[in-house]
């Protein structure tokens, strides 16, 4: 739907009261929502770049570097607005299609509101890899939630150009993140929390087309030194685990505020389903639902479900008992999987029409989640994080080389100490640790060793010693391209490793496991290869 373009309007009756306008000049636009707030934002006309953003009378908006797609779309793009015919909405589209970006990226502003409503629309991944907003902000130097873990001014360089010591304690834009299902809100505000800069994502359409499902993180803030950096990721290669997806990503919220923390679920999006705008998938009476219930998962963990194709992805949280309803899905084929927290429990496929809700059960079968057995030891919980392990607390805010972190190499472990065993095992740092239990009699039968892990670097995976006995050495895991741990990740691929233990390995007495890591790769310290431990189970 194409609008006539206008360049302000009058809204109400007797007294004429104004609403959202737009000015021009040769270079530039700037919009005036007559936000109580007093927002105004100014947009060049040749980049798209917001060189300006005032908000109550304060310019907030780096002048050095200006807010844009990655790091500009160039000088050659098409910035043209709309209003629409109630004249409460314009719309800013900008069209580039070159070697670097084939993209529309949209900004929407409402009559009244201090947002900019954003849609970027992808007709091919951008050639640098990536596809992200950034805002580069003044004066907000604190962030929310994580407060002050992705502050690196002034710090001196622990690993590449994204990890710093700042005094005496490690930061990194990488701290900021959270997982893609819990991220809903994060800001750069001012130190008494009185100016909120935030991104938002108001529901399922704002990650739909990004990749690497429910439990990816990315960065989110960094407060560098001349400015704050307020990103919104729609994809990258920081620990990416499928294929990027091409098409509309959004609608995603920037918001600024005097009055606390913007909700994400009271944020409104439907008009976009109005606006026209190219490969948006409307959400009214376009899409389908998927209704049913998990089972063989426990309760004591959150339940998760997961649908995805080369299209769209999507995910919800099941209740207590089980029942799911998805957000709304368009038309199509989708992969459908089932977790316990993180940790995979059930694959399975769904078909979804337009209008429909499909119903569609999901029952683990997972092994470490339905086979019966006899556990002789087991260390952390099958799901998916390195929860309870040693540094598993801090390791998502902080660099595993820092000092609030406990020694890497406990050296030897009893089998009920969950919390002394490293959740990380580096060839370089810790390799070799050891796991002690005991028996009051031999035992004959056949036992098992399974060690689940959530992450590897540099083609790193964990090999078993059973008293004498060695396990095979496994496979290399499916490679992700990216360091991990290092940068507060720690989810990859998930792979399970099995390692049948012959009857009379383990005798009467003291018995011992050993862990190694192996890899035909080799790093230094914390960049040698390396695994993420999730469990480490003995069972008959």
């Amino acid at each position: 739907m194409k609008w006539p373009t206008v360049t302000s309007y009058l809204l109400a009756s007797a007294g004429i009261a104004r609403g959202i306008s737009v000015s021009e000049t040769e270079t530039s636009y700037t919009v005036d929502t007559e936000s109580q707030y007093k927002f105004l934002v100014t947009i060049d006309r040749a980049s798209c770049d917001i060189t300006s953003l005032s908000f109550y009378g304060q310019e907030h908006q780096f002048q050095g570097t200006k807010s844009h797609i990655a790091s500009g779309l160039g000088g050659d793009v098409s910035v043209t607005y709309t209003t629409s015919p109630s004249g409460d909405t314009v719309t800013f589209a900008c069209e580039v299609a070159n070697d670097a970006f084939d993209l529309t990226h949209y900004m929407v502003f409402r009559n009244g509101a201090a947002n900019i409503f954003m849609g970027t629309s992808t007709n091919a991944e951008p050639s640098i890899g990536e596809l992200r907003y950034i805002f580069r902000l003044t004066g907000l130097e604190a962030a929310y939630p994580f407060g002050d873990v992705s502050a690196t001014a002034g710090g001196e360089a622990v690993e590449g150009s994204d990890v710093f010591n700042v005094g005496g304690e490690t930061r990194s834009k990488f701290y900021s993140s959270e997982r893609f299902i819990d991220e809903k809100v994060y800001c750069a505000t001012d130190a008494g929390a009185s100016v909120h800069a935030c991104f938002l994502r108001p529901n399922h359409q704002a990650t739909e087309k990004s990749s690497g499902g429910p439990f990816f993180r990315d960065i989110s803030l960094n407060f560098g030194g001349d400015y704050h950096s307020v990103t919104y990721y729609m994809n990258s290669g920081h620990t990416n685990t499928e294929a990027f997806r091409t098409g509309f990503h959004g609608p995603y919220v920037f918001a600024m505020t005097r009055s606390g923390i913007p909700s994400a679920d009271s944020t409104d999006v439907s008009f976009f389903d109005d606006l026209g705008l190219k490969n948006y998938v409307p959400v009214s009476g376009s899409r389908g639902t998927v209704q049913g219930t998990a089972t063989g998962v426990s309760s004591d963990f959150p339940i998760v479900v997961h649908w995805h194709n080369d299209d769209f992805q999507f995910w919800t949280y099941a209740s207590a008992a089980g029942e799911f309803t998805s957000p709304p899905m368009p038309a199509g084929t989708y992969t459908m999987k089932l977790y316990q927290d993180e940790f995979l429990a059930a694959t399975q496929t769904v078909e979804v029409s337009a209008g429909e809700t499909a119903a569609s059960d999901i029952a683990a079968d997972a092994a470490a989640l339905t086979q019966e057995r006899t556990t002789i030891f087991q260390l952390g919980d099958y799901d998916g994080q390195p929860t309870d392990f040693l540094n598993a607390e801090n390791q998502l805010r902080m660099h595993p080389s820092d000092k609030r972190m406990a020694d890497w190499a406990p050296g030897t472990v009893a089998s009920t100490e969950t919390a002394a065993w490293p959740m990380a095992m580096f060839k370089s740092v810790n390799d070799g640790q050891n796991i002690t239990f005991a028996f009051d009699g031999a035992v004959d039968s056949v036992s098992t060793l399974r060690i689940a892990t959530t992450l590897a670097f540099a083609g790193a995976r964990p090999q078993g010693t059973v008293n004498g006995f060695a396990c095979p050495a496994p496979a290399a895991p499916a490679k992700i391209d990216s360091r991990g741990v290092t940068r507060g990740a720690y989810r990859g691929n998930g792979e399970v490793y099995e390692c049948e233990v012959p009857a009379g390995t383990l005798v009467s007495g003291d018995n011992t496991v050993t862990i190694n890591v192996i890899s035909g790769s080799s790093g230094d310290t914390f960049l040698s290869p390396n695994v993420v431990f999730d469990a480490v189970e003995l069972f008959q």
